[in-house]
């Protein structure tokens, strides 16, 4: 059992805090609660698990005033709690494991609370998944290292830990301003392998013109004087 599965172990109901975002796994939040429900929903969970779901929503696009069943959500767990003199907080929570909302529970509570399953990546060939993790994640580093340039390399580049492949699939997905429907579509995948292959094609697309720019970005700071003839 993963230690994901392992901190929502016997949990069947959950609090779910509805949000026009998409959190994956691993991935930080930070959050300003401000309405009372909200306030009452932290409260709460403070005192069992500090656990707590994310589930996308925009009141904008739907007909209903909360997720439809059959929608996939992120757990959260709170990390950090600030809690200001008027009874706002902040908060940093980070991505958990992933539920698919079966139903409601009618619980007396002001917030949503649902029926859900949990779930992670079904087992795939490491001889298939591990050689394309590898790739993306060689990928994935070249992009950090054109970003640091780009920021005029102020600071140090961070040195990037290769995770294993479910994880590094999220820590790329989530480090990559994608719009909401494609975060979602990586969300709901159980295939290892078939998210790598996705990312794969995104960053082959992006890394080159990165790169590009980062040259670019460095020879403009030396005023031009650089050894290196380009021709144009």
């Amino acid at each position: 059992m993963s230690e994901a599965s392992e901190k929502v172990l016997g949990i069947r109901h959950l609090p779910l805090f509805p949000l026009p975002l998409v959190l994956i796994p691993n991935e930080l939040l930070p959050l300003h609660i401000f309405e009372p429900r909200y306030r009452q929903m932290f409260k709460d969970i403070g005192l069992e698990r500090n656990l707590f779901g994310v589930s996308h929503f925009d009141s904008d696009d739907s007909e209903t005033d909360r997720p439809e069943p059959g929608t996939i959500g992120c757990v959260a767990e709170v990390r950090e709690t600030q809690t200001l003199e008027d009874g706002r907080s902040n908060l940093l929570a980070i991505g958990v494991i992933r539920y698919r909302l079966r139903g409601y529970v009618e619980t007396g509570d002001p917030y949503f609370v649902g029926d859900v399953d949990f779930f992670e990546d079904d087992e795939e060939d490491e001889t298939i998944v591990k050689p394309l993790a590898d790739e993306v994640f060689a990928l994935f580093t070249r992009i950090a290292k054109a970003a640091h340039k780009l920021s005029g390399e102020q600071g140090r580049l961070p040195q990037i830990p290769q995770a294993a492949p479910e994880p590094l699939s999220f820590l790329v997905t989530a480090a990559f301003n994608l719009d909401a429907e494609i975060k979602y579509k990586m969300l709901e995948l159980t295939s290892t392998t078939e998210r790598l292959r996705r990312l794969r094609e995104i960053l082959v697309q992006t890394v080159g013109k990165m790169e590009e720019s980062a040259d670019i970005h460095k020879l403009a700071r030396t005023n031009g004087h650089s050894r290196k003839k380009i021709d144009l």
